[in-house]
């Protein structure tokens, strides 16, 4: 329930910060609004001037005399906006046999109707760059002070490209970095697609490696390639009566040693565990800031019950807070960045390298990152707003048919020619983007639940 709320939450603040970009527009313009629509399809409520509130479809000769119905519509997968003379996803083409009216979309400017259909865009990437700016200025950023690497594991793609343990790396391509975050910046964003020459400080000499592209993993969530020291595994659930659950271990416990040895990775734990069968371990956890000595012994299997979720850096961090216009400034800097790497990905999914399944998220992974994000916090879920906002105008700009960016290429073209184009053009435009929009819907939802 608590994803299906959220997700109800985000496509309405999504929907309708995009949608009302359209509908403001098209006022400031002099376009009659007939419908601001969140969702599509069937009409379930809504509300206008002349027949108040009402359910189900408004009837076929119904006439708003220019008063906007606000709806809610059956399919919760976007929403619209119905101006007045514009063939749209309503496929609404009754206008079509009458001359333009000085209210409609088609009797404009070209410079008011690209006003107008990029206005979606703009708003989305206003709401973006708002909450990266507020992150900034209110919450400022935290880094982890350390660029020193933790354990590498034998048979790693670290290792394979000449990483050890405990490597303290000093530079990425000549740009020296000082937090781990520095790191995966430069790795994964800012040298995308070229090698890397990364200088190591190792038994207190100096060693360059040089790491071709084709070995660092393309898609990080199939494959960890670095990680810091000062991280913990984490209890991310615990079995009922099991024996870690007799032995009072509970969920986010932070594992920090076991019989007095240091843990530091899901892999070490998870053998010194299976290889204590029938033995009294004493486990250390971190809870609540408090340390915690608990004992337990493994079943016959090895096992004591746990599920480990990931891991904790416990090491040192350092928050830098910055003022309003600075704070401007780094978030169209974060937008930059994002949306570089949004396209990067898709180059990555239409060359192969990425699976379609891991790139794109529908409703139900929304529903799922929308609840975590909450349930970590409110600035966790905001960036997450943002970053679905930004990625909804960057879509939404591409110049595919039913998209903003399908109308616009439309709407140039009849700029450069000084004539509309017939209407069954527009109409054979606009159904080859609902088959194309649905049958992705389709291919992204089946996706899902392979990975639920």
């Amino acid at each position: 329930m608590s994803e299906l709320f959220y997700f109800v939450i985000t496509i309405a603040v999504l929907v309708f910060i995009h949608e009302f970009g359209h509908f403001a527009a098209a006022k400031l313009s002099g376009m009659r609004v007939d419908a601001f629509a969140i969702g599509f399809g069937y009409r379930l409520l809504g509300y206008n001037k002349k027949s108040g509130f009402s359910y189900g479809p408004l009837p076929k000769d119904f006439d708003g005399e220019g008063n906007t119905d606000y709806r809610l519509c059956l399919l919760p997968l976007g929403g619209y906006v119905k101006i007045a003379g514009m063939v749209d996803e309503s496929m609404d083409t009754s206008f079509a046999e009458s001359e333009p009216k000085p209210w409609e979309f088609r009797s404009k400017s070209t410079g008011k109707k690209v006003f107008v259909i990029t206005a979606g865009v703009a708003m989305n990437l206003f709401l973006a760059v708002a909450i990266f700016w507020g992150s900034n200025f209110f919450y400022g950023k935290q880094f982890t002070k350390t660029t020193t690497l933790g354990v590498v594991h034998q048979g790693s793609a670290a290792e394979s490209v000449g990483f050890q343990s405990h490597d303290k790396i000093l530079s990425i391509n000549g740009t020296p970095v000082q937090y781990w975050e520095d790191i995966r910046m430069e790795v994964f964003i800012n040298t995308m697609g070229r090698d890397l020459k990364v200088k190591v400080k190792r038994n207190n000499a100096d060693v360059w490696l040089s790491i071709p592209r084709k070995k660092i993993p393309v898609d990080e969530s199939k494959s960890v390639f670095l990680t810091t020291e000062n991280l913990k595994p984490v209890v991310g659930d615990v079995l009922k009566n099991s024996k870690a659950d007799s032995a009072g271990v509970k969920i986010n416990d932070i594992l920090l040693k076991i019989d007095n040895a240091e843990l530091f990775s899901v892999e070490q734990t998870i053998q010194t565990i299976s290889t204590s069968k029938g033995k009294t371990l004493s486990l250390a956890v971190l809870r609540n800031k408090d340390t915690v000595n608990l004992s337990v012994a493994p079943n016959k299997e090895g096992k004591i019950g746990i599920l480990l979720g990931g891991y904790i850096y416990l090491g040192p961090t350092e928050r830098i807070t910055y003022g309003a216009f600075e704070s401007v400034a780094l978030s169209i800097k974060d937008i930059t960045r994002m949306t570089e790497l949004t396209f990067v990905m898709l180059k990555n999914v239409i060359t192969g390298k990425i699976e379609a399944g891991k790139a794109f998220g529908g409703p139900i992974r929304i529903a799922q990152f929308a609840a975590r994000s909450a349930d970590s916090g409110l600035l966790s879920f905001l960036m997450f707003l943002a970053l679905l906002s930004l990625n909804l105008a960057i879509i939404n700009i591409l110049p595919l048919p039913v998209l903003d960016g399908g109308h616009l290429i439309v709407i140039l073209i009849e700029g450069f020619i000084k004539r509309e184009l017939p209407i069954k053009v527009k109409i054979a435009i606009q159904n080859t983007g609902l088959v194309l929009f649905f049958l992705l819907t389709a291919f992204i939802i089946y996706n899902d639940l392979l990975n639920m």
